[in-house]
Parts: C-alpha cells; sequence; structure tokens
C-alpha cells in the first residue's frame, strides 16, 4: 500500500467491484476508451489489476480518499501488455471517479507512484499512454514531470482502426530525471 496525504492506494476489495463498474460505466470517464465497461468486464479488470499485485508486488492499485475510506478509482503502474509496441515497459496509470476530478489527486498519487518505481522498483523509466485527445491526463504526465516521446508515439492495437481514438501519444520518464514536487 502507498499513502499520500490524501490517497491510500491499496490491494483491491469484493466491495470495491460495484463502485468501480459505475465509475467505468460513465460515459463522461470513458471518453476517451471506444465504450464504457460492463460490470462484467470490470470485474475481470480488477480481477487483473489484483492478480499483478499479487504477483510483481506493484499495479494498478484501489484508489481510496485517506480521510473518508471512499473509493474513487485507481492509480498505479503495470508491466505493459507484449502485444503492444511500448512493450516490455512499466505503465503508470489513472482513473478516477468525476466527482474528484480538478483536485489534483491524480499527480499526487501518481507521484508516490514514481517514487515507489525508482527507489524501490529500481526502474530505469516509467512511460504512460493515453488517446492523442485525452489533454486531461496528458497534463496530469507533464504535471509529475514525464516528457512526451514523439518517436515513441503509436496506433493502440486494442482500438478499432475506426476510432478516432486510435493514435496513442506516449510520455516517459527516467530515474535520473527530477520528479517536481
Amino acid at each position: 500500500m502507498l499513502q499520500t496525504k490524501r490517497l491510500r492506494l491499496r490491494a483491491w476489495l469484493e466491495s470495491d467491484v460495484e463502485p468501480f463498474a459505475n465509475l467505468n460505466a460513465d460515459p463522461d470517464v470513458m471518453r476517451y476508451f471506444d465504450r464504457p465497461f460492463s460490470p462484467e468486464e470490470t470485474a475481470a479488470s480488477v480481477k487483473r489489476f489484483q492478480s499483478h499485485i499479487d504477483q510483481h508486488g506493484f499495479g494498478f492499485w484501489a484508489a481510496e480518499h485517506a480521510e473518508s475510506g471512499d473509493f474513487i478509482g485507481f492509480v498505479g503502474m503495470q508491466h505493459v501488455p507484449s502485444d503492444m509496441t511500448c512493450a516490455p515497459a512499466v505503465e503508470i496509470g489513472w482513473r478516477l471517479d468525476k466527482s474528484v476530478w480538478g483536485q489534483g489527486l491524480a499527480p499526487e498519487g501518481a507521484r508516490a507512484c514514481l517514487a515507489y518505481a525508482f527507489s524501490r522498483l529500481a526502474l530505469d523509466e516509467v512511460i504512460s499512454f493515453t488517446a492523442t485527445q485525452n489533454k486531461s491526463s496528458r497534463r496530469v504526465m507533464e504535471k509529475i514531470g514525464m516528457a512526451h516521446d514523439l518517436s515513441r508515439d503509436f496506433d493502440h492495437p486494442k482500438v478499432s482502426d475506426e476510432s478516432s481514438l486510435k493514435r496513442h501519444v506516449l510520455y516517459a520518464i527516467r530515474s535520473d530525471q527530477q520528479i517536481f514536487a
């Protein structure tokens, strides 16, 4: 588990599945995906996320408000699937309920993850990627010290060729780069 001033990043609980399914069904939250996720897809993703945590000691952790204990989404890191052009790599990512957008929670959690990645895991680099149009996530990437690596942008293999979301930008940060607080 990672703790910040306002967040607790932890293992997934069965009680997280329903609020995460609600989050994944929200068209605003999922606007940079082909479509919102079904409850079954959400339950399967929670199992994958927790399996990655169990296997590697890190992953896309469930995120809750430290003070209230309310589940608000996820923040964490995971190994990029081998079918992705940017593999092998560790990516950092987040998906938070829109009720907490604009409060600085994604950068706060992501900075804790980067500190963990570079100090505890001794990683050389962490990447992040998103649909080109996702200015909010790109802004978070920049706030945590990541830089756009234009040479590594790619077409996401799991996004349909007809989708305007096919093209993805890749951001990266190396362990020897300064992380802005």
